[in-house]
């Protein structure tokens, strides 16, 4: 179902910050919708969530398309001009969902239980809504510890993954759980702080994880849980 009326409000501010010691450019707009309750039923009402085929931690709902391109028109000069992306290019989005995590520590893959990035691409881009109004957990931005990276590009991949493999043989695979603060392989640095109805664009290549609490974040009910919308964009 479409997201009709007046959606954007045309009043928000863009704060950037920069993030970690490769001083990566983040936007944050808060208060960015006029009223995220609209967005948030057409969740609970018509939102077909399914298991994610990613390796996201839950539950996946097709956004509204109105949404969407309501969301990326009133961004996408900004994010041209912060990232510099060549004029040649254009913005193609890669996917739009809303997003519930529903996997309890035991079930986790290994894959996530370490911080991810979603992409090499230096021009792709996750752009992350906070919509449930309750609180809940952050999004933390990482630091390889052997390697020292922050962000993971073509040229990175293979030895960020080569060192990654290296460490889970020399010191076993992580623990059932989601990756929430420092350990011996990752350093958190950095985190978004989940508020309501803020909205934060940052480049996939960042490794980065939800902070999830166990205690709020784990269950299925767009209405209650951690709901997000979630759109990735490329530009090619």
């Amino acid at each position: 179902m479409p997201v009709e009326k007046k959606l954007i409000n045309p009043d928000f501010e863009i704060k950037i910050i920069r993030v970690g010691k490769e001083q990566t450019p983040v936007m944050v707009i808060d208060d960015f919708l006029l009223d995220t309750k609209d967005v948030i039923a057409n969740a609970c009402e018509f939102g077909q969530f399914t298991r994610a085929s990613t390796y996201y931690p839950g539950n996946r709902a097709n956004l509204p398309r109105s949404y969407v391109i309501k969301v990326l028109q009133s961004i996408y000069l900004q994010i041209c001009e912060l990232y510099k992306i060549p004029e040649a290019l254009n913005l193609k989005p890669q996917a739009t969902t809303y997003s519930l995590i529903t996997h309890q520590p035991e079930e986790l893959h290994v894959l996530q239980r370490i911080p991810h990035f979603d992409s090499t691409n230096p021009y792709y881009f996750a752009v992350l809504h906070y919509l449930s109004d309750r609180c809940h957990g952050d999004t933390g931005f990482f630091r390889h510890r052997p390697t020292g990276f922050e962000s993971i590009t073509a040229s990175r991949e293979s030895v960020y993954l080569d060192s990654t493999k290296e460490h889970f043989m020399k010191f076993g695979e992580p623990l059932p759980a989601y990756c929430t603060e420092t350990n011996d392989h990752y350093e958190l640095y950095d985190k978004i702080e989940y508020k309501p109805n803020r909205l934060a664009i940052y480049p996939g290549n960042l490794l980065h994880s939800t902070l999830v609490n166990t205690d709020t974040d784990i269950d299925d009910n767009p209405a209650t849980g951690r709901l997000t919308a979630n759109i990735f964009i490329d530009f090619l």
